[in-house]
């Protein structure tokens, strides 16, 4: 897995390398635009939404809300991701944080409409992640969502055949969503799917 370094210096190639394997329907990022897409237009379903994105990246998705009247805060953990989403979004407020030890202080005490995180929870391992999500829950106004787009898959029979099939795309510091093992945790958990290996998972306030 990359670190914040790795991330920095695979920032100005992120966008292209994650449309390759898009356009040949590939693991990881099949059907990567219609994740993006499925997330942005429920969030523009709210008027000038409150949205948190966590690890934005180049800040793809969120520089379409900020574009659409969303009011913008992210969290990342790359410096360079975070100057080049800075440079389309100047009125945004991003901070630099490794999501693996939680919420950066100045987001913890703030609310919002609806907490994103696309490409980026796999980073978290399987433990990890309950715990987060717990977290991000607390910080959503009445009626807010937690929109997660990422790698998913229905059990881990699915996982296990995908890997099998990925061969050397497949990136074993990784944790890819588990649909069966996430209910356990969060029971009333949706997904709609967008690939393969792929959907979007969505857990309301």
């Amino acid at each position: 897995m990359l670190d914040n370094k790795g991330f920095d210096l695979w920032a100005d190639g992120y966008d292209k390398a994650v449309g390759l394997s898009e356009e040949a329907d590939s693991f990881p990022f099949a059907g990567y635009k219609n994740v993006l897409g499925g997330i942005f237009q429920e969030i523009m379903t709210t008027e000038n939404a409150k949205v948190l994105d966590i690890g934005f990246g180049t800040g793809t998705l969120a520089t379409k809300l900020y574009e659409n009247g969303c009011e913008i805060f992210g969290q990342d953990f790359s410096q360079r991701m975070i100057e080049l989403a800075g440079e389309k979004m100047p009125n945004a407020k991003l901070y630099k944080g490794d999501i693996a030890d939680g919420l950066v202080e100045p987001l913890r005490e703030k609310k919002f409409d609806y907490i994103v995180g696309t490409y980026s929870f796999h980073h978290l391992s399987d433990e990890q992640k309950p715990d987060f999500i717990k977290e991000l829950l607390d910080r959503l106004n009445d009626d807010g969502k937690i929109l997660i787009g990422d790698v998913t898959f229905a059990n881990r029979h699915e996982l296990e055949e995908c890997k099998k099939t990925a061969g050397d795309d497949w990136d074993d510091d990784e944790s890819y969503f588990v649909l069966d093992e996430l209910r356990e945790s969060f029971p009333n958990v949706i997904f709609e799917p967008k690939s393969f290996c792929s959907g979007i998972i969505i857990i309301s306030k």
